[in-house]
């Protein structure tokens, strides 16, 4: 509730802002794009544009992520700051 006060004039600042000019929507009674058949997409692609250095650098990288999201899965406290904390709640309540 003490937050309410604070957001209602942000919130009327916000609605105070002009609307951006989007200019003038693309006409829509032109004729819509064909369907390709994949192949033929595929076909135009152009090929080789990853050098085949780039594996092993993708592969170091998904190597370190993995990592820190293994580390990250571990408790945020250790046991003693968990009871110190523990402690200092039951204490504050008392």
């Amino acid at each position: 509730m003490t937050r309410l006060p604070i957001l209602l004039p942000l919130i009327a600042l916000l609605g105070c802002a002009p609307f951006p000019e989007l200019g003038t929507l693309p006409d829509a009674s032109g004729a819509p794009p064909s369907l390709l058949p994949m192949d033929e997409v595929l076909a135009q692609a152009p090929s080789g544009r990853i050098p085949a250095s780039a594996g092993e650098a993708l592969a170091a990288r998904a190597a370190r992520l993995q990592n820190r999201a293994r580390l990250m899965q571990g408790p945020v406290l250790d046991p003693a700051t968990r009871a110190r904390l523990a402690a200092a709640i039951a204490a504050g309540r008392a």
